[in-house]
């Protein structure tokens, strides 16, 4: 058997297992959609001869129409490539946050789970300290910190991609506790397991077999809880640009876009409308495709 069909034996009834999840399709689709939105949305708001960017106080509040599909917001921008930009945003977030919590969760979760012991102990104790922490005031705290304050370059703090990086690194910082959890739990399983017992007993050395034979059997975990932790992200993201501690203007986001049109919800209540429901949606639709995930991978389903 060639690797290629090996692999294809291994993934085939897992994707089978998900097909027959309805709402994981259906959430599937959902995001492949607005990542091809978001990637192709140069492209097309060229095409249609917008800018996300250009104000025109004389064209505020225009309905929808040929020029502008969605209308216009308060200060003349076309709202659809304002929120096909934003998408670029809140998805870039989303993904990227979620992977570093993933890559700090993993890490610290599979060494406490194989070594055990008093390191076991202490990397739990710091994972228990960080979730007692209260998430949302900390992350504000954090997120209104000055960046030069830090040390940083004066340059980069007043760039518009600041804050972005910002938002990613605070959420990093403090969403890996999940992944770290499950981790250890499936680590404390898996080194016991004969295959495990086997490569120690010839010699291998613990970080090849956690490279090799732990960390391949953790993927289903880590997928599950990193595809969650991307909608919890995205929403996380929108609640620190509604308070004006995210994504700073004039870089959209769905974040920002809700927050200036919270004062224009009873005369415009589109523009609030519109990145309230991409929000929702998305982070549906994440959810959806996580335990779709979680079903799909779950080892003790023997359907095929």
């Amino acid at each position: 058997m060639t690797a290629s069909s090996a692999i294809a034996a291994l993934w085939l009834p897992v994707a089978r297992r998900f097909s027959r999840h309805h709402a994981a399709i259906v959430g599937a689709a959902v995001l492949g959609v607005l990542i091809v939105a978001a990637l192709v949305a140069p492209p097309v708001v060229s095409a249609l001869g917008l800018d996300p960017a250009a104000t025109d106080l004389a064209r505020r509040f225009q309905p929808p129409s040929g020029a502008h599909p969605l209308g216009t917001d308060e200060l003349g921008r076309d709202v659809l490539a304002r929120l096909l930009f934003g998408a670029r945003v809140s998805l870039a977030v989303g993904f990227s946050a979620a992977f570093a919590t993933a890559l700090i969760g993993t890490t610290i979760g599979l060494a406490a789970g194989y070594f055990g012991g008093r390191l076991d102990a202490v990397l739990m104790r710091i994972t228990d300290g960080v979730i007692a922490l209260p998430l949302l005031p900390l992350l504000i705290v954090l997120a209104a910190v000055d960046p030069e304050k830090l040390g940083l370059p004066r340059a980069f703090a007043e760039s518009e991609s600041a804050s972005l990086y910002r938002v990613i690194f605070i959420v990093a910082l403090l969403g890996w506790t999940t992944v770290a959890r499950l981790v250890r739990a499936a680590a404390l399983s898996i080194r016991e397991r004969p295959f495990v017992l086997a490569a120690r007993a010839q010699g291998a050395g613990p970080w090849r077999i956690m490279r090799v034979h732990v960390l391949p059997n953790l993927a289903s975990p880590i997928i599950v809880a990193t595809t969650l932790s991307a909608g919890h992200v995205i929403l996380l993201e929108s609640v620190l640009s509604f308070l004006g501690l995210g994504i700073q203007p004039p870089t959209p986001s769905w974040g920002n876009l809700l927050a200036n049109a919270q004062e224009l919800v009873w005369s415009a209540p589109a523009l609030a409308v519109y990145p309230g429901l991409l929000i929702f949606v998305t982070v549906v639709a994440f959810n959806f495709v996580g335990d779709g995930l979680q079903d799909a991978l779950d080892p003790r389903e023997t359907r095929t």
